[in-house]
């Protein structure tokens, strides 16, 4: 009997256990899964040891807890809540006082360079009737001047900052509760999105792994005081082709080099604006003979001044052996300015990319980076870096030409200025590149001069009439190039001037928005999945799986779905969902993560059922396929880069970091 009262008391206390470890999880969203119910703290928040109990610690604002238990005292809602999923609770906060949060997606303004700021509004209903208008400017037109004049209008709540907030540098939370895809009047897709940001003055979490912003500018009203730029500096570094037949256009650069260098030196400017050169080629394990992938000449950096650049580009040549393909290792070359410049150092940051052929894909075996265009545009936007193009046009890589413009239109799009930052010089004619190379080197130069010299004020229109001395700038040098550059300038320095002042999102509590400019149909704001290193890797598993299948069904397209059934299956997806159906979705399988069910964008993959999939050609197919590839390495980047990493609540668990995904990288 003794053994017997033992077994039972061991087996009561293994079941209790079991009890306890189940009940440290926290409580499932209504129909999810895999996901968790989660809220925002506000500032009304406080953190109580138990459910009704008061004169709690005031929680930190915007902190994202997890609900473990709900409890109803008194007719008041009360949670349980902990900062990760790992079974740590830290108190109580009343229901009414937090945020759910099921979409964990926050916002990122754009640049507010050459477009009318974002408004947060009270009502969808006044957002909607502007969407929808065929002329939004006449609706538009009474809200901006009250604004403008420093009244308030009862339709907004507020208005981004004038300066730019640089995402990447001082991470911001403006959450989405909700949003939709809709069409406007003028037939575009834009994003409606509820989102919400703390109360001006309120404490906010802000430390070395999640620095938080909550608003401490002013309101709307009080965002139109024209603050001069000073101590601003500028990196421009060439990632120039020195592959064979480059000779003529490295000669001409360093000749351009020195005759700016000497303006500049002229000028007393050198410390305000630094060159620096890399230089790239293709795979030296092909070719042995090419010497280097890619190579740091001059760190804008470390550079001293226009002597030190001549002496450490005057080796630079042309290899003297042809590569295995036309094609060369392009993003060999940015991916090294990118992650090998202290980029941080400098208010204006700007590649030249100088080629005259087109880059090695991500998916070629020559490639050393495994990444495309898309995902060294995304990089470069992480960086806050502007990539130009230079394409030489020659007459040997005229077979050549569409594709490689297609790449380089796409590495070049700029989000500032909407449009990509490519310049094409035909024939490949050495004069007119020089003359490019000089204006654009001479435009960046002037911006940073007069920005310099505090004659540039933030918030001004984006246009070079309002300064005069820009004005005369643009009249003597009128080529496309150098007014990119003249506009652009101007939103480095509404970054640099955001970023000197702390700039932070507006003071707003709940509101609505739209992310496209109402006039123009530019970006206004970009949308973020905020995923766990879990959920990142979960991704990437499920994107390596459909490439897998993705490649089988090159050879057979009905094993493709036959395989993603099975990998469904084995991921204990509901059977109803399985059956053999030409029109089934691979989002309808369940394969993608619920966190990816419910945002509003429209996945690639997703919308691929087996009919569409056997209606592709060959080559739409296998281009589908190295998209999946270039994406899981980018996946790859994310997750090893820890600096990209950010905790959401003090205390939490590092599982529970998140990354801010851009809706563009995800499948």
């Amino acid at each position: 009997m003794g053994y017997l009262k033992l077994l039972s008391s061991v087996l009561l206390a293994g079941s209790l256990l079991t009890q306890s470890a189940v009940a440290a999880q926290p409580l499932l969203q209504q129909g999810k899964k895999t996901l968790f119910q989660r809220v925002l703290s506000t500032p009304t928040c406080e953190l109580v040891e138990r459910a009704g109990a008061s004169g709690g610690k005031k929680a930190v604002v915007f902190s994202r807890y997890y609900v473990y238990q709900r409890e109803s005292v008194n007719g008041k809602e009360w949670l349980q809540v902990g900062p990760d999923t790992f079974g740590k609770t830290v108190g109580w906060l009343a229901s009414e006082c937090a945020v759910p949060w099921n979409m964990q997606m926050t916002l990122a303004f754009t640049n507010p360079a050459g477009r009318d700021p974002l408004l947060f509004f009270k009502d969808k209903s006044t957002l909607e009737s502007l969407i929808e208008a065929d002329n939004p400017a006449t609706l538009l037109e009474p809200i901006r001047t009250d604004l403008n004049s420093g009244k308030h209008n009862p339709q907004v709540l507020a208005q981004e900052p004038a300066e730019y907030i640089d995402f990447q540098k001082n991470f911001y939370l403006l959450p989405i509760l909700q949003g939709e895809e809709v069409m406007n009047s003028k037939g575009f897709y834009e994003r409606i999105l509820e989102v919400a940001s703390v109360s001006k003055d309120d404490k906010v979490l802000n430390n070395t792994q999640h620095p938080t912003q909550g608003p401490n500018t002013s309101t709307a009203s009080a965002m139109t005081n024209a603050q001069k730029i000073t101590g601003f500096s500028a990196a421009i570094v060439f990632v120039i082709d020195s592959s064979i037949s480059m000779d003529p256009y490295i000669n001409r650069t360093r000749e351009a080099m020195k005759q700016i260098y000497a303006q500049i030196e002229k000028e007393n400017l050198s410390e305000q604006v630094k060159f620096g050169l890399v230089s790239f080629r293709s795979n030296t394990v092909a070719t042995p003979g090419l010497e280097y992938t890619a190579k740091m000449f001059v760190d804008p950096s470390t550079v001293k001044d226009g002597k030190d650049f001549m002496n450490k580009v005057a080796d630079l040549k042309q290899a003297k052996v042809s590569s295995k393909e036309f094609n060369e290792d392009a993003y060999a070359g940015i991916a090294t300015a990118l992650n090998d410049i202290a980029w941080n150092n400098f208010g204006g940051r700007y590649i030249v990319l100088i080629t005259d052929a087109g880059a090695l894909d991500g998916d070629n075996p020559l490639s050393s980076t495994g990444l495309n265009a898309k995902q060294l545009r995304l990089e470069a936007q992480h960086r806050g870096v502007a990539v130009y193009t230079l394409h030489l046009k020659t007459a040997a890589g005229k077979k050549n030409h569409d594709e490689a413009q297609k790449q380089y239109v796409d590495l070049a799009f700029n989000n500032y200025l909407n449009k990509p930052l490519y310049y094409p010089v035909d024939a490949g004619d050495v004069n007119e590149f020089g003359d490019k190379v000089s204006s654009l080197a001479k435009a960046i130069t002037s911006q940073v001069q007069l920005a310099y010299r505090g004659e540039l004020a933030a918030g001004s229109a984006l246009t070079v009439e309002d300064n005069k001395e820009a004005k005369t700038a643009a009249e003597k040098d009128d080529s496309e190039i150098a007014k990119d550059a003249a506009l652009l300038g101007k939103a480095m320095q509404l970054a640099y001037l955001g970023d000197v002042k702390g700039t932070t999102a507006p003071p707003v509590f709940k509101a609505w928005i739209s992310d496209k400019d109402f006039v123009k149909n530019t970006p206004t704001a970009e949308a973020r999945v905020l995923l766990t290193k879990s959920q990142l890797s979960d991704l990437s598993d499920v994107v390596k799986k459909i490439a897998e299948a993705a490649n089988s069904g090159l050879i057979s397209p009905s094993d493709m779905f036959t395989q993603l059934r099975s990998v469904a299956a084995a991921m204990g997806q509901d059977p109803n969902k399985l059956k053999e159906n030409a029109s089934v979705k691979i989002a309808d399988l369940g394969l993608l993560g619920e966190y990816l069910d419910d945002i509003p964008y429209k996945s690639q993959i997703a919308s691929i059922d087996e009919e569409t999939w056997k209606g592709m050609s060959a080559q739409e197919q296998e281009r589908f396929l190295r998209g999946l590839h270039q994406k899981l390495r980018h996946y790859q980047i994310m997750n090893e880069d820890n600096a990209r990493w950010i905790s959401l609540s003090e205390e939490s668990d590092s599982r529970d970091f998140v990354y801010p995904v851009p809706l563009e990288a995800l499948p």
